[in-house]
């Protein structure tokens, strides 16, 4: 499965697998061998890098080839906020700002102690 899911991608970016091996400075027959070896765990990600993914796509522990985003936002803009798709109401988004406005205000006091 990791040698054609490293196939299938690099065929995205017109390149071969000796393409690969090339571009990432990994001999041909090392990527080759990964048809029934485990690969080293930095050369994987050299070539999930190279192929603009995770190393957990071409592992097959994910379906989804594409690079994780950021995900961080801020409770202070009047953006919507989204939780699994669904926008979270205010009154959710009013408990979070108070326990985190708590948190601070603790964490703030016991620094000055």
């Amino acid at each position: 499965m990791l040698l054609e899911r490293i196939k299938e991608r690099a065929k995205k970016f017109d390149l071969t697998l000796s393409d690969v091996a090339e571009k990432t400075g990994i001999s041909p027959n090392t990527v080759y061998s990964w048809r029934v070896k485990t690969p080293r765990s930095d050369k994987l990600k050299q070539v999930a890098e190279l192929l603009h993914t995770t190393t957990d796509y071409l592992n097959g522990l994910t379906d989804d080839p594409s690079l994780p985003t950021d995900d961080s936002f801020s409770l202070d803009d009047d953006k919507p906020v989204m939780y699994h798709g669904y926008n979270v109401p205010d009154k959710y988004l009013d408990m979070i700002r108070g326990l985190m406005d708590a948190d601070i205000k603790e964490g703030k006091a016991n620094k000055h102690e």
